[in-house]
């Protein structure tokens, strides 16, 4: 919080400035950088040399300050120029501003805060050229957001958890240009509940299309990283998975997202029938028991075949692994049914991404999607409220699984 003092002198050096005088290419906001900068420069010459400015202390030290060298970097106000200050013997390596360095780190979090907006390298060149008047060329834009990069590994390779009760495995599509060729590739997400009910986003995998051999490599990765055990796993799909996760984690119980399930049913129906048709499915899958639902499923295949016969047709070719819901208590099923989480993943991701045509790399998604992904989990601040009374169930139906 600002002190008296403080407010006194901003009112001072603020007094009769126009916005553009503070704000400007040649504004207050700048000057004062440069300053501030420079004045941490000479404060660390200082202490380099282990005496004062004109001090006597100096006298046949065997070192001196030899004057100053000129230096434009890029700040997050915009490009500033400075004055280093230079010793005799040539050894002053500075803190603040290294040697060759060319961006002070407000600038970087600046470029990377926009990246993470979703804006496309160019436009961000655009715009800070716009307001700070800066001309920086996309190759620096690049360099500055691959920092990101190792952040992203480090975030895929750490270890988790050795059981997870819930983990949803979702996929969402983005265009690569490769070779000249722009192709459509999924990127998965898996999205663990842990023994807390905390929300916890296990990675994301890139490919051009899932199947066995890509589930197999998602699920080795997890059990390297020291997942033992994973109760339920709700997938959008199931190409592929039944045969990895029966490989890996034979035990795991592979529940088809009825979310999605609901979804992609819709997909076949006109807009003047869509309320009416999701009633009726909302009777399948809030059914009580899996008898009751296959009832349910029957009466909306006599009312719509003759309309939507694909949609009968969906759910009874995946029955096997949507009834599983239905032997769970309404506590876990509204833990497998919620993915609030998911979706606010989603959200983020297509917030960032819908402005763009296709991605350049691989590489620009994982960068893009894992700054989307860091941004949504800032807004996981609790277990789930049903949590406690779904892992009393958990524990009971899973036994011997759930530590202690």
């Amino acid at each position: 919080m600002a002190t008296d003092g403080t407010d006194r002198l901003l009112d001072e050096l603020l007094k009769g400035k126009k916005p553009e005088e503070i704000l400007g290419e040649e504004g207050l906001l700048k000057e004062l950088t440069r300053r501030l900068v420079e004045r941490a420069l000479d404060a660390e010459m200082t202490e380099h040399l282990g005496y004062e400015k004109h001090a006597k202390d100096g006298e046949h030290s065997g070192n001196s300050r030899n004057g100053r060298s000129k230096k434009r970097v890029l700040t997050d106000t915009g490009s500033v120029e400075i004055e280093v200050p230079r010793d005799r013997n040539g050894d002053f390596d500075p803190q603040l501003v290294r040697k060759r360095q060319r961006r002070l780190k407000g600038f970087d979090d600046k470029v990377i805060s926009l990246y993470a907006r979703g804006m496309t390298t160019r436009e961000i060149q655009g715009h800070l050229k716009e307001l700070y008047g800066t001309d920086v060329s996309p190759t620096l834009i690049t360099a500055v957001t691959d920092s990101v990069l190792d952040d992203v590994q480090a975030w895929q390779s750490r270890p988790l958890d050795p059981v997870y009760p819930v983990v949803f495995l979702d996929a969402i599509h983005l265009k690569l240009r490769d070779s000249g060729h722009v192709q459509t590739h999924a990127v998965y997400l898996a999205l663990g509940i842990n023994m807390e009910g905390e929300k916890d986003l296990l990675g994301l995998w890139i490919g051009e299309s899932e199947g066995a051999k890509f589930w197999m490599n998602v699920l080795t990765e997890l059990k390297n990283r020291g997942v033992q055990d994973i109760l339920i796993a709700s997938v959008d799909g199931l190409r592929g998975f039944p045969e990895a996760i029966e490989a890996l984690y034979p035990k795991t119980q592979v529940q088809l997202c009825i979310v999605h399930m609901v979804r992609n049913s819709l997909r076949y129906v006109s807009w003047k029938d869509r309320r009416a048709v999701a009633k009726e499915l909302r009777a399948i899958y809030r059914a009580p028991t899996a008898e009751a639902a296959e009832k349910a499923l029957e009466a909306f295949s006599q009312k719509w075949d003759h309309r939507f016969p694909s949609i009968s047709k969906s759910w009874r070719s995946r029955w096997e692994n949507i009834i599983p819901f239905f032997s769970y208590p309404p506590e876990i099923r509204r833990v497998i049914y919620t993915t609030n989480a998911i979706e606010s993943i989603n959200s983020s991701i297509r917030k960032v991404t819908k402005k763009r045509g296709a991605f350049p790399t691989v590489d620009s998604i994982r960068k893009v999607l894992y700054l989307a992904i860091r941004k949504a989990s800032e807004r996981w601040s609790r277990p789930l409220r049903e949590w406690p009374p779904a892992l009393n169930h958990f524990a009971i139906m899973f036994e011997g699984r759930i530590p202690r």
